[in-house]
């Protein structure tokens, strides 16, 4: 899809229909090839929001020292995990790629140099959920790296700077976990639904809280919530693509919850629809 046609079919869309804005929690990446309560909500949304020009994603697994965006005609399907079924790797989600949106996207944000990436492709924070809503890979996907590097606030920030995309249907989605400790996981509890560890139901309930609230400055400032947010979150990698979904929330946004469970103690899949 050329820059042009992306303006065409984006016509039809007024400054007041702004595409929805999504967090997913991605949890394990069986995710991509499995159905189960989570699968089956990515497939209905998929099914519920007007199909986009483009999505373009978050996801916890490119961290990188300054920002990109993949700008390849076709990006590869990254398989960045170890451990799992061969049907996992055999996975391919061939969606193309948007170079002049990629370029586009860089050209929005202005208070950094954003690398046009001709290397990375789309990994799984990215396809197992694309995967599952898009099946046809008839739809292009970009990803947007994390400058790893930077402050929480930074990263709000920057989301904000991407909002003309929502005017034009792009399909913006934030991929990680709200809550994400694999150094807690409780292995013996993997067949028991909605096993959390006190602190993290806790957390994950005042996450919820606050989103509902439009209070996001907390959320921005998480290292304060105290002894339960060092457990839930002992590296931001997974809940930076949170605030980058906060960052693109206007005042008429509307938000709701899904996929509200914890799983295997230390994750949650908690995500929210903004619009």
């Amino acid at each position: 899809m050329k820059l042009n046609d992306l303006k065409n079919i984006t016509e039809e869309f007024k400054s007041s229909d702004l595409m929805p804005v999504l967090f997913t929690g991605h949890g394990s990446p069986m995710n991509g090839i499995e159905e189960n309560e989570f699968t089956d909500y990515w497939k209905k949304l998929g099914q519920e929001i007007v199909k986009p020009t483009a999505v373009l994603c978050i996801s916890a697994h490119w961290l990188t020292k300054g920002t990109k965006v993949t700008a390849m005609v076709s990006p590869k399907t990254i398989h960045d995990f170890g451990g799992f079924p061969q049907a996992l790797f055999d996975v391919e989600y061939p969606a193309p790629g948007n170079p002049e949106l990629a370029k586009e996207t860089a050209g929005l944000i202005k208070t950094t140099h954003v690398g046009l990436d001709h290397e990375w492709g789309l990994d799984h924070g990215t396809w197992s959920v694309v995967k599952q809503m898009y099946p046809d890979a008839d739809i292009p996907v970009l990803q947007l790296s994390i400058d790893y590097g930077k402050p929480a606030g930074y990263h709000y920030a920057l989301a904000q700077e991407l909002s003309e995309l929502r005017k034009k249907g792009v399909l913006i989605i934030g991929s990680g976990n709200m809550v994400h400790n694999l150094r807690m996981v409780a292995w013996d509890k993997v067949q028991e639904p909605e096993f959390g560890y006190d602190w993290a139901i806790e957390l994950n309930s005042k996450f919820k809280e606050l989103i509902l609230d439009g209070n996001h400055d907390p959320l921005i400032h998480y290292e304060k919530l105290g002894i339960a947010a060092q457990y839930a979150i002992p590296t931001p990698d997974h809940y930076y693509p949170l605030l980058y979904s906060l960052g693109l929330q206007n005042k008429k946004d509307s938000v709701s919850i899904f996929n509200d469970k914890a799983v295997m103690g230390s994750l949650t899949m908690t995500s929210i629809r903004i619009g």
